[in-house]
């Protein structure tokens, strides 16, 4: 049975509970819209209150998860994964409880709205009802909560979490929040009692409190130690993220709300606090912190997408992306972004995840889509991804794998301009290209006798035409140029030559039920495709799923390995757990140790090869097209 006051009334309403802000939205619409003046003036600031609430752990969310500004202050190395995230995902339920508490004082006690602007013995009473009550109300409440009993049906909820997040922070059940509340009110409650309460110094009361809730659950240190060495009473004063951490480290140790005086009164002071925080506030160790193994080059694919990374929206971030309505608003901004990213940012690092104890990171080169196909800016692109080639080298990374547009053949030969300029490089450079085009023949049933191939002349369309006509698989090459289809064909063995078609036009395979497409075609190109037909795309972006009567593959991707840890970020369209199948081949590189660079042509004889490994690494395939009557 659930025990009493342990989950929310709300908890089943989805996005719907924030419905519950709507009568006081519509008591403030209603006095602003039929009434001379703006009556019942508490709604607003109740509203404008959680709003501030809300921004305030949005902002040290995405502080905490811009790895390329606090990697080196991380006080838990592990990733957040996507359970941590599903768990947190209503974190802000309190700000809805409290919103409703504050309504119905506000009901109780109309004078509530009559409070000045400003009171400074207001914040003087505050202060001392805060420490004098608050702290160590909050400190004994806290430790009892770690009671069998109460620890099991309530406390252990909040330390499910294994890595500290500002979302922690209100992550917890109906009755701990209730005690919060308690422990908020107060202060607030006694001051304006006592005839001193004013609207700054709720407003200042309440942000102070979740600023310093987001501090002390933050996963990056931000306190200097020097100010503790200049000042070392103030250690008691205020805690640290890395002080906090440690309780949920060692829960016996460091109970307090915000002042380790009252740990160091109740004996409960971890003896390693101050030493571990001035080890984590100095960065010390390695300057570039843990060097990882793999490294992922990825881009930014265009504007709208920018935004879907972990320090903008964590919880969108952990989803596939889409197109939402609330990012729209957000589109100038990001444009303005990408703009100054172009004119000044270098390579960063966006997220990283642990697969069998190595350290896998994907760094982004500061460049949108479209940029790929400016004649000026192909320069710059190159430089930025030659320098994060031997920024990998110098740290010792073993692998750094390009992606999509970063391997573009027009740009840089699918990565043999780096590799040529740099003969010496240790660290190994991986197109991916082989994993992606077996992904692609995979996915094709054994039974099929004919495909039809568009985008037929690049690196992938040359290798799965080459490897399919192997297959005695006839392969009808859509492309304009004879000379460069007759030298692909050319490189096919002697007797399977003639599986090689060339084609000129759509019309050419309105028989032909299996498509690869490697080259963007429109909704009146599709209409070609009898009824039934299947279309396997490498193109980027995705054709549209025009025809309902056709099946539509997703791109070349593969599911990582069960056994890795702290992914909580999906790879652009990806499924959960799902990389584009140039990362999965660079993981596989990694993971079998292979020395050589895999740039330039693809090499057919190695698809297998690189297939099999992928899979004896667990890495799956993630297609709905049955594997089991594959090629």
């Amino acid at each position: 049975m659930v025990a009493p006051l342990s989950t929310w009334p709300w908890e089943n309403l989805g996005i719907f509970k924030y419905m519950l802000y709507g009568p006081i939205a519509a008591k403030v619409l209603y006095s602003w819209i039929y009434e001379d003046t703006l009556k019942d003036l508490w709604c607003l600031h109740i509203l404008v209150i959680c709003a501030l609430r809300g921004l305030i752990h949005q902002l040290w969310s995405s502080y905490n998860n811009m790895l390329f500004l606090t990697r080196n202050r991380r006080i838990k190395q592990q990733g957040i994964d996507f359970k941590q995230i599903d768990r947190e995902w209503d974190w802000d339920n309190f700000i809805i409880l409290q919103a409703l508490l504050a309504s119905m004082a506000c009901m109780i006690f109309p004078s509530l709205d009559g409070l000045p602007l400003v009171n400074p013995k207001g914040f003087i009473t505050l202060l001392l009802l805060h420490v004098t009550i608050s702290e160590p109300l909050y400190y004994w409440a806290h430790r009892f909560l770690h009671e069998s009993y109460l620890f099991t049906h309530y406390h252990s909820l909040h330390h499910s979490s294994p890595v500290p997040h500002p979302f922690t922070a209100g992550h917890a059940t109906l009755l701990e929040h209730l005690i919060l509340c308690i422990v908020i009110g107060i202060p607030m409650t006694g001051s304006i009692l006592m005839g001193y309460g004013s609207t700054s110094m709720i407003y200042g009361y309440v942000l102070a409190f979740d600023f310093l809730r987001c501090l002390g659950h933050s996963n990056v240190e931000v306190v200097p130690h020097e100010i503790f060495n200049k000042l070392p009473f103030l250690r008691y004063l205020v805690y640290t993220p890395t002080y906090h951490s440690l309780h949920h480290t060692d829960m016996e140790t460091n109970f307090c709300l915000f002042m380790p005086l009252f740990d160091a009164m109740g004996n409960t002071l971890n003896g390693n606090s101050w030493q571990l925080h001035k080890k984590i506030s100095s960065g010390s160790g390695a300057k570039e912190g843990r060097v990882p193994d793999f490294v992922f080059l990825a881009h930014v694919v265009d504007v709208i997408s920018a935004m879907h990374v972990p320090f903008v929206f964590r919880s969108f971030a952990s989803i596939p992306f889409s197109t939402r309505i609330f990012l729209l608003p957000m589109w100038p901004e990001t444009f303005m972004v990408m703009l100054m990213m172009w004119a000044w940012s270098k390579t960063f690092l966006l997220t990283f995840y642990n697969l069998r104890g190595r350290l896998h990171q994907t760094w982004v080169v500061p460049r949108f889509g479209f940029q790929y196909f400016l004649p000026f800016a192909t320069g710059g692109i190159n430089r930025r991804i030659e320098e994060a080639i031997l920024r990998a080298d110098r740290i010792g990374v073993k692998v750094i794998s390009l992606a999509a547009l970063n391997k573009n053949e027009a740009l840089n030969g699918g990565g043999t301009l780096f590799v040529d300029k740099h003969p010496d490089l240790k660290v190994r450079v991986v197109h991916g290209n082989t994993l992606t085009a077996a992904v692609i023949l995979n996915e094709i049933p054994k039974d099929v006798k004919e495909v039809f191939l568009t985008g037929a002349t690049s690196k992938l369309g040359r290798a799965i035409a080459l490897y399919l006509c192997r297959k005695r698989v006839r392969v009808l090459m859509l492309t304009l140029s004879t000379e460069r289809f007759q030298k692909i064909q050319k490189e096919a063995p002697a007797d399977c030559q003639d599986y090689l078609v060339q084609v000129t036009k759509y019309q050419a395979a309105q028989n032909c039920k299996t498509w690869i497409v490697g080259k963007w075609i429109t909704p009146r190109e599709q209409s070609w495709a009898p009824s039934g037909t299947h279309f396997h795309q490498f193109v980027v972006p995705p054709i549209l799923a025009f025809r309902r009567d056709c099946t539509y593959g997703d791109l070349a991707a593969m599911r990582l390995a069960d056994d890795v840890e702290g992914l909580g970020y999906c790879e652009y369209t990806m499924e959960r757990g799902v990389v584009h199948a140039c990362h999965a081949g660079g993981v596989v590189h990694q993971l079998e140790g292979w020395t050589h660079h895999e740039v330039g042509a693809i090499d057919v004889d190695r698809i297998d090869l690189v297939w099999e490994a992928a899979l004896k690494h667990g890495l799956r395939p993630v297609s709905s097209v049955n594997k089991k009557d594959s090629l």
